[in-house]
């Protein structure tokens, strides 16, 4: 069934039961039902842990988790068509043959099925939908790659600073979109990564550092898209911080808004 099968559907059902239940209300002069949402469906490109599907519930979307099979590109054009969102989550790294560099050694490889799979479905999904994108860690870093750019392949070797499992503070541009979601421009992250941004790819600007002056966030230059990537783990911090809460409602939300 195609998107608008699938919301004329789910529309029509939901009518019938709004329907029936307000005239069995109305007959036993009950109080009157009003219609819920349909909640957004996002997907989530190569699981690696329950965080993100989690996380995604709790902040009212229905969590779709794509297969990597064979690295399959087949489905992608259904993806952009049926999903209402797209979370890509932390990982291993890409290779950097894809932004035309020899691999450093410190470098672990994708799994070749996971690689080409979400090298598609990451350029897919910038170039032909409009609908909202969070990248997280590796997610955040296949925006930069996806939209041109490269990567600093090891943060302690080339830029002498550690950013493998610390806490440390980021600092965001007022004027972004994810200042806007946090309502405030410094706090403490969780931080589990040894690559980063480094050449800023078409069409993304720079939103967040980190004292060291490692980049932590990019977002769409459009202010009217919700393209959004970070460098740690909002997942992992939810339900109980709620800060970090606010980015996953406010990607959700965006896709709500997309239906």
């Amino acid at each position: 069934m195609n998107s608008t099968g699938r919301r004329w559907f789910l529309g029509l059902t939901i009518a019938v039961v709004a329907a029936v239940a307000g005239y069995l209300a109305g007959k036993r002069g009950g109080p009157e039902v009003v219609d819920e949402p349909v909640a957004p469906l996002i997907g989530i490109a190569s699981l690696e842990s329950e965080n993100c599907i989690s996380a995604v519930i709790a902040a009212g979307g229905v969590p779709v988790v794509l297969p990597d099979t064979e690295g399959s590109e087949e489905k992608i054009p259904d993806y952009l068509e049926q999903l209402d969102g797209l979370l890509m989550p932390g990982g291993q790294d890409i290779p950097p043959s894809e932004y035309g560099e020899e691999t450093h050694e410190t470098v672990l490889l994708l799994d070749d099925n996971r690689y080409r799979f979400e090298r598609a479905l990451s350029r897919a999904w910038i170039e032909q939908s409009e609908k909202p994108f969070l990248g997280i860690c590796l997610g955040s870093q296949w925006l930069n790659v996806s939209s041109g750019g490269t990567l600093i392949q090891d943060i302690p070797s080339e830029t002498g600073g550690n950013h493998g499992d610390v806490e440390h503070s980021v600092i965001l541009e007022e004027d972004s979109r994810l200042f806007s979601i946090f309502g405030e421009s410094e706090f403490e992250v969780n931080s589990t990564h040894h690559q980063a941004v480094d050449e800023l790819g078409e069409g993304l600007r720079i939103v967040a550092r980190s004292p060291d002056g490692i980049i932590e966030a990019t977002e769409s230059t459009d202010p009217g898209r919700f393209l959004i990537g970070v460098q740690w783990h909002p997942e992992r911090l939810v339900p109980e911080d709620e800060r970090q809460a606010k980015l996953i409602r406010a990607f959700v939300d965006a896709a709500a808004e997309k239906e």
